[in-house]
């Protein structure tokens, strides 16, 4: 047994009184609309905006580094920075050195002085440009082996001399290397300590081949570190290698960033946007360096006429002109930027 259903004639569907719809035309009601989420722009000329983003982790900036080693040969007694990671600040002690050679050198200095004073006001001026020609060998020689004006004018006046001599801290930065014990015998040039300076820091980045048209030299970079969410620390591009990882595909690209206060650490991953924009043609532009001199080994000195680097003094060079000192993948374009709207 069928159901019998009732056939009906298909009726066209007109549109309703006063609509303008055409054939691919499609009305949405104001409700329907915040549904779809639909946004209308001005349609207009202008460059297209590129994001490359880029992950790596800070590193120490091998330009900071210091080493500490021994001027003369020794036996260190007492190291008073005995383990890494303490803060040194430029002239505090470090080491204690005993060393016999000092001890002569030390006395050829006060030998020198007594010869000088005995030889009174009335000696023979070349006999006394000699003496005092003497003194001033002695006093060099001990400030080529390590010590300071002010040990040398010590032992000038007390004139007693040592076989222990004290190393201080040529700068101020983080030990970050101890490469002798305490009672360790040193030679002249070995090394005792490895400070680094991480007021400033380096992001080493990794960026995909593809991604390399939209990366120069000098390029602004905007970080993200996840152990400080949501804050933002800022840097230019200072150095993109020419070789290309085979394993990874990528290329390493190096961003300075200040850190004064030290938040950024040697170790921590971070997550890098560096934003370009691009002219029809494909040059990638930048208009933050438009017209400015920048230097060629230090991307964050930045002028607005020719000068030097205050870092280097290497001569800076136009940002819109390719140096010497850049190859084809750091030539910078920069360009003033006009949004022509249609």
């Amino acid at each position: 047994q069928t159901c019998a259903l009732p056939i009906l004639d298909l009726v066209a569907v007109e549109a309703s009184a006063g609509s303008e719809l055409g054939p691919r035309e499609l009305a949405l009601s104001p409700a329907a609309q915040k549904l779809a989420q639909v946004q209308t722009a001005v349609v207009e000329r202008r460059f297209v905006e590129v994001e490359t983003r880029m992950v790596g982790k800070v590193a120490i900036d091998e330009t900071r580094l210091r080493d500490i080693s021994a001027w003369v040969p020794g036996r260190i007694d007492r190291l008073y920075v005995d383990y890494t990671g303490v803060q040194v600040n430029e002239g505090d002690h470090m080491v204690y050195l005993y060393s016999p050679e000092l001890l002569t050198a030390q006395q050829e200095l006060v030998q020198a002085l007594r010869a000088l004073e005995q030889l009174g006001d009335g000696a023979v001026p070349s006999l006394r440009q000699t003496a005092a020609s003497t003194v001033e060998s002695a006093r060099q020689r001990l400030r080529l082996w390590g010590l300071t004006p002010a040990q040398v004018a010590h032992i000038e006046s007390v004139r007693t001399p040592s076989d222990r001599l004290t190393i201080y801290a040529p700068s101020s930065g983080v030990v970050v290397e101890r490469h002798v014990g305490q009672g360790a015998y040193v030679k002249t040039g070995e090394r005792i300590y490895t400070i680094a300076d991480l007021s400033s820091v380096w992001l080493t980045l990794e960026a995909y081949e593809s991604d390399l048209p939209w990366i120069h030299y000098g390029q602004e970079v905007d970080v993200v570190a996840d152990s400080h969410p949501g804050e933002r620390f800022g840097g230019r591009i200072a150095f993109i290698n020419p070789l290309l990882d085979e394993a990874t595909r990528t290329v390493a690209v190096r961003v300075n960033v200040p850190n004064g206060d030290g938040r950024l650490k040697p170790g921590m991953l971070v997550r890098a946007v560096a934003s370009a924009r691009t002219a029809a043609d494909g040059r990638v532009i930048d208009a933050s360096l438009a017209g400015k001199w920048i230097s060629p080994m230090h991307p964050e000195i930045v002028k607005d006429g020719p000068g030097a680097c205050d870092v280097c003094g290497m001569a800076l060079v136009r940002s819109d002109r390719k140096s010497t000192r850049l190859n084809s993948s750091h030539q910078i374009i920069s360009y003033a930027v006009f949004c022509l709207k249609k």
